[in-house]
């Protein structure tokens, strides 16, 4: 470290999530694939919802913002995480390890709140339909979609003042792959309670309360879609929800364990594993999830690779 003890910390060393050569190459290829679609999935959702007017709906509005906090997410954290998987000094400045903090927690506490605007919006449309147009406003949905961003950048400046509001001196090792707050506590130099009790309230707002929302939401979805008489429209109603409760357990379940947990001095190597979930995996999955599985997306798609729709022909 090379640092005295009152001198204050100018950048951070990271220990990555492994320190040998081989496996830190597969891990580059692997990351660098799962970046690749991430960006390819959620650049297409964005650019089809623009091109093709079937898909200027309000459900569509709300997966454009998801796939732009997605991009933004996942692009936050994996290609710093890619160049220090290439190199033997793995570091960060303090200001550079501030700035990723704010961006990691706006764009991913906005998430948060868009899944839970999402699961609201399919509630109203597949458990009261009649009402759909006159609950699901245009204006209620710009509402709703600025509300989510305005929720994240609210998280991302507490947790982020109250976390570099104590004082870093001395120890700048951080065992993880990129900044966050719960890996940069263990290096403060102060009493870090009241930072943690923040974090902790935050992470009720912003993680606790939308998870109970999507889940409410979904069980009154599924107990709808038991109505039906349809036994094909059960099926595909099924397949929807549980893919897109795989998603929810995957980015909630992975955040909730990360933010929700007492905070410890020591950086255990499953933490490390359990964050890959959040900043690599779900950004990926849900463009797969929560669109390119959708038959108007494949149209859209189609179209854009200048064949109609077999419906068409």
């Amino acid at each position: 470290m090379g640092e005295e003890n009152q001198t204050f910390v100018a950048e951070f060393i990271f220990l990555g999530l492994s320190q040998d050569l081989q496996t830190q190459i597969l891990l580059f290829i692997l990351f660098l694939i799962v970046y690749l679609l991430t960006v390819l999935g959620n650049l297409l959702i964005i650019i089809f919802i623009h091109m093709d007017s079937r898909l200027h709906t309000l459900m569509y509005f709300f997966l454009s913002n998801l796939s732009f906090a997605d991009l933004c997410f996942s692009t936050s954290t994996v290609p710093q995480m890619l160049i220090h998987l290439l190199v033997k000094k793995k570091t960060i400045s303090f200001f550079g390890c501030m700035t990723q903090i704010i961006v990691f927690l706006l764009v991913g506490c906005t998430e948060c709140a868009l899944l839970a605007v999402m699961s609201y919006d399919r509630y109203v449309a597949v458990c009261k339909p009649l009402h759909y147009s006159t609950i699901m406003t245009q204006e209620v949905c710009l509402q709703l979609a600025i509300g989510s961003w305005a929720s994240g950048a609210l998280e991302s400046l507490v947790d982020t003042t109250f976390t570099f509001h104590l004082p870093y001196q001395g120890q700048n090792i951080i065992n993880h792959y990129f900044c966050e707050p719960p890996a940069l506590l263990k290096l403060a130099s102060a009493d870090t309670y009241s930072t943690e009790m923040a974090i902790f309230a935050m992470g009720v707002v912003i993680l606790l309360a939308p998870v109970s929302l999507i889940l409410v939401s979904y069980w009154n979805i599924i107990s709808t879609v038991l109505q039906m008489q349809s036994g094909e429209g059960r099926l595909k109603a099924f397949s929807t929800c549980g893919s897109h409760l795989i998603v929810v357990v995957l980015f909630y379940g992975s955040g909730i364990f990360t933010y929700m947990q007492p905070n410890s001095k020591t950086t255990k190597e499953w933490d490390k594993t359990i964050s890959v979930f959040y900043t690599v995996v779900t950004p990926m999955l849900n463009p797969i999830i929560y669109s390119l599985r959708n038959k108007d997306v494949k149209g859209a798609l189609r179209k854009l690779a200048g064949k109609k729709p077999f419906s068409q022909r």
